[in-house]
């Protein structure tokens, strides 16, 4: 049986802003389980990246647990947790910003093992280096190279193997292949995959493309204004959407079939602002089976399934007629 690997409990992180603070990632809650991988789903701004950065305190939360093999990653100071950013690690949207332009590959490689005092000298380091740039398939005469002479999934794959220097256990997956061609992504994809089965790594995978996510992960979570508002596994996920917002972001996905007549659910209405946002359904406004509850209540997390968690008034038993 399987054990979570990193758990977020109440997971907060606001903005300040003139008008007010932005909830940007506003009480979030998930388990990620070893070997497995979680991917958030949901429209440009509803969270995702924040939440994965805060999970990883790249960002700094504002309240809640992040538990990594039951240790309580947000009390941990400077020291502690550089410490343990071996063990957890991200790869970046852009291949080619996250990447120092005055590095080779070698030394964007060799970065963190100097960092962390890995291996007795650098050319130990240098074996691994190459062993690592074998993995991701990075051809050894690219060793001395500049990210400025590789193309984007070149680029990628050195952000990956700089991801795998330290031998993580937990790797947030932030929109990896969002900046690539198709066929590039592809192979990107079935390299994280490899590389998961091969080293047991556990994903946060994070996108918003809905048909990757589901070939890439065991658990979906579907993101709107940094809440989390329906996760289950993937198949359920796709066979038995029960959020109105997961219907209309599924009905989106083009399906390669001339005669295949498309149902796809049109949102519409006004986005609810993430500023100091109404103690009520953030989709209300948008949501075609909106009903007065939703405008006055905010809805709670329920488990309506076996491991299928929605948060909606209409699989509420309190619900109105």
């Amino acid at each position: 049986m399987t054990s979570p690997l990193i758990e977020a409990k109440n997971l907060k992180k606001y903005f300040k802003t003139p008008r007010g603070m932005l909830h940007a990632v506003d009480d979030v809650s998930f388990t990620i389980d070893k070997g497995k991988t979680l991917g958030v789903v949901g429209e440009s701004g509803c969270g995702k990246s924040t939440t994965g950065r805060a999970l990883l305190r790249l960002l700094e939360p504002n309240g809640g647990q992040i538990l990594f093999e039951g240790r309580d990653l947000a009390t941990l100071n400077k020291k502690e947790m550089r410490e343990m950013r071996k063990e957890l690690q991200i790869i970046f949207q852009d291949p080619f910003a996250s990447l120092n332009p005055r590095r080779t590959i070698s030394e964007t490689i060799m970065e963190p093992m100097i960092i962390h005092k890995m291996y007795g000298s650098n050319k130990e380091r240098m074996k691994k280096v190459l062993e690592i740039m074998e993995i991701v398939g990075l051809a050894e005469r690219l060793v001395n190279a500049y990210p400025h002479e590789l193309d984007g999934g070149r680029r990628q794959r050195i952000g990956i193997a700089r991801a795998l220097a330290l031998e993580p256990k937990f790797i947030v997956c932030d929109e990896p292949v969002s900046a690539l061609d198709v066929s590039i992504q592809a192979q990107i994809l079935n390299l994280l995959q490899d590389l998961q089965d091969k080293m047991g790594l556990t994903y946060m995978f994070i996108t918003h493309d809905l048909s990757v996510v589901n070939h890439f992960s065991d658990d979906i979570a579907v993101m709107y204004l940094g809440k989390i508002i329906e996760k289950a596994s993937a198949d359920d996920i796709f066979l038995d959407p029960l959020h109105p917002y997961t219907e209309a972001l599924l009905s989106a996905i083009p399906v390669p079939d001339i005669h295949y007549k498309s149902e796809r659910i049109l949102i519409e209405g006004e986005i609810t602002s993430p500023i100091e946002p109404p103690a009520a359904c953030r989709f209300a406004n948008r949501c075609p089976k909106a009903f007065d509850r939703c405008f006055k209540e905010e809805p709670k997390f329920l488990e309506i399934k076996p491991q299928h968690w929605v948060a909606c008034f209409l699989y509420d038993e309190e619900k109105e007629s």
